[in-house]
């Protein structure tokens, strides 16, 4: 039974670390072809900087995931509101004002979100680890910074 549990858990592990492969490698291509049309056009606008950013940041998300294991919350929103800062920005002229507010306030939502799972981390860390195991020293200076 338990022989097959460690094989279940390594084969969880190694889907996971396929997947994030594929995101990885298809963030790097989506960003080459920003690039190529960004060089194609002899034109660098804000909402390809911004699809740049967001693009990057899906990287670091999967670095970190990579890294320590854990996906901090905080990142997809963070990559939620530059997205959709991004279609704010490049739509502005297009939106009805009810649609803009409501984009505004998604954002606004979002960055309320993050302070509250910040304040949180910070005003109640961790005691253990996923695994159960309990911190070291080296690592309580870390747990607010997920």
């Amino acid at each position: 039974m338990r022989r097959g549990k460690e094989l279940g858990i390594r084969s969880i592990e190694w889907v996971e670390y396929v997947g994030l492969a594929i995101i990885a490698i298809a963030t790097v291509v989506a960003i080459g072809q920003e690039v190529e049309v960004m060089v194609l056009a002899r034109e660098v606008r804000l909402g390809d900087l911004l699809l740049l950013f967001i693009y990057l940041e899906v990287l670091t998300m999967v670095g970190l995931y990579v890294k320590s294991g854990q996906l901090p919350v905080r990142l997809p929103m963070y990559i939620a509101m530059v997205a959709l800062a991004r279609y704010l920005i490049l739509d502005m002229k297009d939106l009805e004002s009810w649609r803009m507010l409501a984009v505004a306030a998604a954002i606004l939502f979002l960055a309320i979100a993050v302070l509250v799972i910040r304040y949180g981390h910070v005003r109640y860390p961790y005691d253990e680890q996923l695994d159960g195991t309990p911190r070291t020293r080296e690592q309580e200076g870390t747990h607010g910074q997920r």
